[in-house]
């Protein structure tokens, strides 16, 4: 019976996020028609996500470990074990000025291929060349005083109940490249929430809690460091899920 609700609630999800993307469709699709009104998609996919979640039950808390400067560009990096990790960066960033890179399949996704199309960065992680594109065209956006929003992971590992995945090592050495400062962010608990997509185990109503660490600063890096930056990065995330999670997530239901 438990499992029958939760599995009504992720549909229930399903359902607002359609609701309101029909609501928001006529700006969404007014601001990607020029790129100078690029942040007005951003803005309005905050305000979607919002109301998606809160149609259901399900808020957004962030606790920093000290106030983060928005106006300098970073390389935000999260783990990611749910389909509401994307609505909690939309959550936590406070402006416009900032793009997620995800996987090539969005850019065909009914409501993620508008902004893979125009605002965020799809990448094809077993072509070198999409690759290469995605992570110049990231660079770029750096360089314009743009954060880049990624996922070290790589995707949402089948693994349940979860556990914080080894790390890539692009964004660490996009970070150093440019010499810009990483942002670590801790989704904590947003898998209890919905795991995935929600369609094995449904989804409930609750708050997802986001740890925000200190930035780490790149300056003094070198492309040789990427790896011990990508490490450390992991351990932070990896120590504050675990920490908060009270037990290794691997024993929770043991």
């Amino acid at each position: 019976m438990i499992l029958f609700l939760k599995k009504l609630h992720n549909y229930l999800l399903i359902f607002f996020g359609g609701v309101w993307y029909f609501v928001l469709w006529v700006p969404l699709n007014w601001f990607a028609l020029k790129q100078s009104r690029y942040n007005g998609m951003i803005y309005t996919r905050r305000i979607w996500a919002f109301l998606s979640s809160l149609c259901v039950g399900i808020l957004y808390k962030f606790e920093f470990e000290e106030p983060i400067d928005w106006s300098r560009p970073y390389v935000i990096c999260s783990n990611h074990m749910s389909n509401l990790d994307t609505s909690m960066i939309c959550m936590l960033v406070p402006h416009a000025n900032y793009s997620i890179m995800g996987k090539q399949e969005l850019v065909d996704g009914m409501v993620t291929g508008i902004f893979f199309k125009t605002v965020d960065i799809p990448v094809n992680r077993d072509s070198k060349m999409s690759s290469f594109r995605a992570f110049k065209a990231a660079g770029d956006m750096l360089d314009n005083e743009r954060s880049v929003v990624m996922f070290p992971e790589a995707g949402i590992a089948d693994q349940y109940p979860p556990t914080v995945q080894e790390f890539k090592n692009g964004p660490f050495r996009l970070a150093i490249d440019n010499g810009v400062m990483v942002l670590p962010v801790t989704s904590t608990n947003t898998w209890r929430i919905m795991w995935d997509d929600g369609f094995k185990f449904g989804t409930r109503p609750g708050v997802c809690k986001i740890h925000v660490h200190k930035p780490i600063a790149t300056v003094i890096l070198s492309v040789d460091d990427a790896n011990a930056l990508k490490t450390q990065v992991r351990d932070l995330i990896n120590q504050k899920f675990n920490e908060i999670n009270g037990v290794k997530p691997a024993a929770v239901y043991s």
